[in-house]
């Protein structure tokens, strides 16, 4: 005897592509999973050393410098979602870590200096 059929719900649909997502982590090379946590890596520390670096001397202050990280991050994720398809290369999965790193960097800035 079988179970009742579940919906496909939102949050099942999100569980799958989660769980789909974690088992290609796990079945790639080790070559390519340590370039995609080295971009992250990379992407954190470029981002903790330009904006305290960045803050000092770019025109119009951390405001201006914030804006323009957050526009050239707008701009990367918009250009994937138009050149990649289902399945992104190791090129486009690291530009991605190094956007998130980035994002990840710039958002404990903010928190703190406490804006």
């Amino acid at each position: 005897m079988t179970g009742p059929a579940t919906q496909r719900t939102r949050l099942q649909r999100l569980q799958s592509r989660l769980g789909g997502s974690l088992l290609r982590q796990l079945r790639q090379s080790w070559r390519a999973g340590s370039l995609s946590l080295l971009s992250l890596l990379v992407g954190f520390y470029l981002a903790q050393n330009l904006s305290s670096l960045l803050l000092l001397r770019f025109p119009g202050g951390r405001v201006a410098m914030v804006l323009a990280l957050l526009l050239l991050m707008e701009l990367l994720v918009r250009l994937r979602t138009r050149l990649v398809g289902d399945e992104p290369s190791l090129g486009w999965v690291m530009v991605d870590n190094l956007r998130i790193g980035t994002t990840y960097a710039l958002v404990l800035e903010a928190f703190k200096l406490g804006t």
